[in-house]
């Protein structure tokens, strides 16, 4: 498996994060969703990603969150799970949920990263000081992470990042 696109000062961006917020489909899940006739039965989730949620916390103090431009029930239950205090449903705008989420915890955009793989995505990565996606994101999504994984979403994309930046802040195996 080769090694995730990191820009220079990773190291250095990584050390100052707080908070690692991502969004939902298709990087906590493969994009992928089974519906019944009443409506959205299933997300797919990768338990790997979920103890990377777990370490960040538990190793780094680093709180997450999942801002969201679906309504799904599937997502706060696993939010939930994984105690996941930021989650974010139905956000159109998410650089402006994302800056009112920085602003309430009173951290600066250096201090947040995102995670993302969609157009929508993109304005998120204005507001935070690093950004990643998926290896599957779209093109123009990879060109403008700082971080392009080599894991897909919801093949533990977002257990790599983490693990990246807990390498980074305290050498964590």
């Amino acid at each position: 498996m080769s090694a995730a696109r990191l820009p220079p000062d990773f190291v250095q961006r990584a050390r100052h994060l707080k908070l690692v917020l991502t969004d939902c489909d298709g990087v906590l899940t493969d994009g992928g969703v089974y519906y019944s006739d009443q409506g959205e039965a299933y997300k797919r989730f990768n338990i790997r990603d979920g103890m990377g949620v777990e370490r960040l916390r538990d190793l780094a103090g680093i709180r997450t969150g999942i801002v969201t431009g679906e309504h799904s029930r599937s997502v706060v239950k696993r939010a939930e799970k994984l105690g996941i205090l930021e989650c974010h449903l139905g956000c159109k705008d998410k650089a402006r949920t994302v800056l009112a989420i920085l602003e309430r915890l009173k951290l600066s955009s250096a201090e947040a990263a995102y995670l993302g793989d969609d157009v929508n995505d993109l304005p998120a990565f204005g507001v935070v000081g690093l950004t990643a996606c998926p290896s599957d994101a779209l093109e123009q999504v990879r060109a403008a992470a700082d971080v392009v994984l080599v894991r897909a979403g919801g093949q533990g994309a977002f257990r790599e990042f983490a693990e990246l930046v807990l390498s980074a802040r305290c050498g964590a195996e």
